[in-house]
């Protein structure tokens, strides 16, 4: 069976009208139905650069400005999981061994189906190692909402809201390329103030997951499968949970690598 891989109308409904209500810069010269279909040119360079960025990063440059980005951050990942309430999608959280879908694939067409989100908890998975809180982190902090009996973190709102409209609304894969569309269209509906932060807690640590400086040989290329030392992704740690703004102009190239397709 054909998987759909367009748009999800009624999501995509969902988050036009939440961009519209909102009173804040954020990037309204593009419609998001015409992100469907995003044509998307990975630039392996450009990828390292940022694993590289991101790897040399302080783990924490927790400030005033910072904070404030993060709480901004908060409170638009709470509206957004809001939406989705009124919507009437359903968050559950998962209890079982392990991750609650296979694949991408399995994510996007149980959502679709059903309505229903099975979150992996922040508190099982934060970090290079499962269940591992090192240190301070403003995403880990409560959020006020209660489901079922667990008190969710801003993180796992954060991930509610970013499957969801990053990957089920437009059926984008947990691939390089997919990760790179998600973190694209998911950023049309932040305000321009968090999105240095959004790029750490998005592109960076993907870009490091999959093109980081532990991934390369002497010769400074990706090792591929054959090499000696080659990892492949389900034996590779994830990226440490940093705390700290990317730099604006490596999200102004970040905008380059994309192509919207015009609609007939």
């Amino acid at each position: 069976m054909r998987e759909d891989m367009s748009a999800e109308p009624d999501l995509l409904r969902v988050a036009q009208e939440y961009v519209d209500r909102q009173p804040s810069p954020r990037r309204r010269d593009v419609p998001l139905v015409r992100l469907d279909g995003l044509a998307v040119h990975l630039d392996e360079d450009y990828c390292r650069e940022v694993a590289d960025y991101f790897h040399q990063a302080p783990l924490l440059a927790y400030d005033d400005t910072l904070r404030a980005r993060y709480d901004r951050l908060k409170q638009e990942n709470r509206a957004q999981y809001q939406a989705l309430c009124d919507a009437g999608v359903e968050v559950v959280p998962w209890r079982g061994p392990g991750q609650p879908y296979r694949d991408s694939a399995e994510l996007v067409r149980e959502v679709r189906r059903t309505r229903r989100l099975r979150l992996y908890l922040t508190r099982n998975g934060h970090g290079p190692r499962p269940g591992a809180e090192a240190g301070f982190h403003p995403l880990r902090e409560p959020s006020g909402v209660v489901l079922d009996g667990v008190e969710l973190t801003h993180n796992d709102l954060f991930r509610v809201v970013h499957d969801i409209f990053g990957h089920v609304m437009f059926h984008n894969s947990f691939g390089p390329r997919g990760e790179f569309k998600a973190t694209y269209c998911h950023l049309h509906m932040y305000s321009d103030e968090v999105h240095p932060v959004l790029f750490t807690e998005h592109l960076g640590q993907f870009c490091w997951f999959f093109f980081g400086p532990h991934l390369r040989g002497p010769d400074g290329r990706l090792r591929q499968p054959g090499d000696p030392g080659y990892l492949p992704p389900p034996d590779r740690p994830y990226a440490e949970q940093k705390v700290f703004p990317f730099v604006r102009t490596y999200i102004d190239r970040f905008s380059d690598a994309f192509q919207i397709r015009e609609r007939e």
